[in-house]
């Protein structure tokens, strides 16, 4: 007697919103244009609304005009009334909760403001479309069949405000899921938010082992450990030997590139899937719908207002910006947003490039401080990746994590970059290896060309062999382990590099 599969029945749940979600191929602009309305409409009685008059604001071109491009800094005062129980400042509404984020800030973490709204139409609302879209892709799933695990971090009590918390913000999303959703996914809460990383990795692998794990949801770094350590616990060789009906990793917050190979050694199944989100602490902004293109669909239709300022205009006075309708394919943007968080044209820090139109799919390029930009020769993170794919295949190396900077001019007038690279397998030649990374960065940047040619401006980059585990003591002695942080891929100082650097001599 063949067994029923639920997954077939609860998915035409979601027949209604792929309805919607096709309509992004020929409405994406509209419904962008009735978001920033919404938005605009929602706030206008703020502290925020009436200083710069949202009432009066009748389209995009008036809202571009009167309210000024902002950064964290821009808006940490207000943040911090917010943070202290003061209401209607950035958003109608009392908030509660705030995501911690490290990143481009100046400061050592950001907290941003996370309304229910904003939890509701943003951050959920991108799990279940993720889940929608994977349906679309793949009709014979068994999703429902098992369990999902969703690696979370943890949080903490926000000052002394009753009831009133930060964190990650997958730690947040997990404290306020709908009840429901517990019944399908490991591990238990208790467990998922804690805050000690090697204590709780060593929990969540002996808890889920024995469970039947269809789904994963988590950053690919942090996911390997915790793989990692169930193989060590069950002795097996391969996951699906620990879990047979394993179909599906929905992945995020740093390229899954470097991680890939050593994903597929792992997961041997042919029915296993990759599915790349973009749900960042500032909003839930992309999904892959086709795993033959890595690129994903933007998300229009949530609390989130798109803006975009070309990368090349990012550190004029008065850059370019345009709203979604007016980017162009393969061309490098700072994204802002501006949602129900009350962050007002905000930006994000990340960097995308849009490879189509009809509907708007893109992929992330880098964020817009890191990169490397010491001599002219703009190497920002997707050049890293692609460069780095290509030299671990001909070389058949795997790599655990990164890190890069420049060396400035030496004696001879001559600078250079310096690699930090951590192995799972060694290159067969590590010449050989930094040989055709240094190459292959040449022929994707024509500015680093330009500099390498002849040597006149940069020498050869150099590669050092990062020790085992370099990155995980680098993150533990910031105080950074699990969660959404991530390693400084690349820095146009040699602040971080300096730290690794003696770390690994350790």
């Amino acid at each position: 007697m063949k067994i029923m599969n639920p997954t077939k029945l609860i998915s035409k749940i979601f027949m209604p919103r792929l309805k919607e979600i096709d309509l992004y191929e020929t409405q994406s602009a509209t419904i962008q244009n009735n978001v920033l309305c919404k938005l605009l409409s929602k706030s206008e009685n703020t502290e925020w609304g009436k200083k710069f008059n949202y009432k009066s604001i009748k389209n995009y071109e008036e809202f571009k005009k009167k309210v000024p491009v902002q950064t964290y800094d821009d808006i940490k005062p207000y943040v911090e009334r917010t943070r202290t129980g003061e209401k209607n400042i950035l958003w109608p509404a009392k908030i509660k909760w705030f995501a911690k984020s490290s990143g481009t800030t100046n400061d050592k973490s950001k907290f941003l403001p996370l309304s229910n709204e904003a939890l509701q139409n943003i951050h959920y609302k991108g799990g279940v479309d993720s889940v929608a879209l994977y349906f679309r892709l793949n009709p014979e799933s068994r999703f429902f069949s098992g369990k999902g695990l969703i690696l979370g971090g943890s949080h903490t009590p926000n000052y002394n405000s009753p009831h009133s918390l930060v964190g990650d913000l997958s730690a947040i999303l997990i404290q306020n899921v709908n009840p429901l959703v517990n019944l399908i996914r490991v591990p238990s809460k208790k467990i998922a938010l804690m805050s000690e990383w090697e204590s709780k990795i060593e929990q969540i692998a002996r808890s889920t082992c024995k469970t039947d794990v269809t789904n994963l949801s988590g950053v690919p770094s942090w996911m390997l450990v915790i793989i990692k350590r169930v193989l060590e616990i069950t002795g097996k060789q391969s996951l699906e030997q620990v879990w047979p009906n394993l179909e599906v990793f929905f992945h995020g917050g740093v390229s899954f590139a470097p991680y890939r190979e050593q994903y597929q050694q792992l997961i041997k199944s042919e029915k296993m899937h990759y599915v790349e989100t973009y749900n960042a602490s500032e909003g839930f902004f992309g999904i892959q719908n086709d795993l033959s293109d890595s690129s994903m669909l933007l998300m229009v239709d949530y609390d989130i207002f798109y803006e975009f300022i070309p990368l090349d205009e990012l550190h004029k006075t008065n850059p370019e910006v345009h709203n979604l309708e007016n980017v162009e394919l393969n061309k490098n943007y700072a994204m802002l947003i501006s949602t129900s968080c009350g962050l007002w044209r905000y930006m994000i820090g990340d960097t995308v490039k849009f490879t189509a139109k009809h509907p708007y799919k893109f992929v992330i390029t880098g964020r817009t401080k890191h990169f490397i930009n010491a001599f002219g020769e703009e190497v920002i993170i997707d050049n890293a990746e692609k460069a780095l794919a290509k030299a671990c295949e001909e070389t058949k190396a795997l790599i655990t994590e990164y890190s890069a900077a420049p060396v400035f001019m030496d004696n001879n007038a001559k600078g250079k970059h310096q690699w930090l690279i951590e192995f799972e397998k060694l290159p067969e030649d590590v010449n050989k290896f930094a040989t055709i990374l240094d190459e292959t960065l040449k022929e994707i940047n024509s500015d680093y060309e330009a500099k390498r040619y002849k040597d006149i401006a940069l020498q050869p980059l150099e590669l050092i062999v990062a020790r085992k585990n370099l990155f995980h003591d680098w993150l533990k002695e910031k105080g950074k382990l699990g969660g959404q942080h991530k390693v400084p891929r690349l820095s146009n100082t040699r602040d971080y590099i300096e730290e690794m650097l003696v770390l690994n001599n350790m």
